[in-house]
């Protein structure tokens, strides 16, 4: 759908100084023709996990996180994808929407652990917190087999992105942040909630498209997911529709401005200084 508007999505991406195409992400029945999944394997329940019949050591020795397929995809240019059976972790089933509720380990798994079964993460201070955030995640069920994430002149006629991500450093984000700002008149629609990298990228954007909400997700604050991302770069993820008015609007903004282009002398400087693009 993009490709029909390539002028005026590299137009956009110009002004702002984004030297890498965003990715749409979307639930569909399809499966890519090529891309990047965790392997598959037995999906995974509390109703199996309360029946001893999950095996954490096929669960552990298939461990892939959502990000690091995400990570391939972008440096492939082409699409990554999950479903029930290719979740690659426990999150990500979670996270994904393609297990609920989540596990009784979860909350251990991201506090303090459990002596000789599973290493904590120490994220947060207790697993009664944690089992609170589990509660306040509450991931919007997939409505489709997969989930895919893939750049957006990779979409094909009938494919619709519903969440496009950005991957970005700093300065790009200030105009990021002032551009959402600017088309929605809301100065806190930019939301940065706890969670892993995927939560960031799906979780909670899903979350607020169903609640109606125009919202901004600013994630990649997850340390277990950085090694997936370049070094200070996060991500920056907004609907569909948020993204539209972007296109269609940035002319009226900032952007024209003489304040941006001090920014995108910044953009410059830290592209070069790293190699980007």
């Amino acid at each position: 759908m993009f490709e029909n508007n390539r002028t005026g999505l590299d137009n956009f991406l110009e002004v702002m100084g984004i030297y890498e195409e965003p990715m749409g992400v979307f639930y569909t029945n399809v499966m890519p023709e090529a891309g990047f999944s965790p392997k598959a394997q037995t999906p995974i329940s509390r109703e199996a996990e309360e029946k001893n019949m999950i095996d954490w050591n096929a669960v552990q020795r298939n461990f892939s996180c959502v990000m690091s397929k995400v990570w391939l995809a972008r440096k492939k240019n082409t699409a990554a994808f999950f479903d029930k059976e290719r979740f690659g972790c426990l999150g990500g089933a979670f996270y994904l929407g393609f297990m609920k509720p989540y596990l009784a380990i979860h909350p251990y798994y991201i506090s303090t652990g459990i002596p000789d079964i599973i290493d904590g993460e120490r994220y947060v201070e207790s697993p009664e917190i944690a089992e609170k955030f589990f509660k306040l995640f509450d991931p919007v069920p997939a409505p489709s087999r997969f989930l895919v994430v893939k750049p957006l002149t990779r979409f094909e006629s009938g494919e619709t992105p519903e969440v496009i991500v950005f991957f970005a450093k700093p300065e790009v984000i200030t105009g990021l942040n002032a551009l959402t700002v600017f088309m929605t008149n809301d100065i806190e629609v930019v939301k940065t909630p706890f969670g892993p990298g995927c939560a960031g990228i799906a979780t909670w954007p899903f979350r607020y498209l169903k609640e109606g909400r125009l919202k901004a997700v600013l994630g990649g604050f997850d340390p277990s997911c950085r090694k997936f991302l370049k070094t200070d770069e996060v991500t920056f993820a907004v609907s569909l529709e948020l993204f539209n008015r972007m296109l269609e609007r940035w002319e009226e903004t900032f952007l024209n401005e003489r304040e941006w282009t001090t920014v995108k002398k910044k953009i410059n400087k830290s592209r070069n200084t790293w190699n980007d693009g």
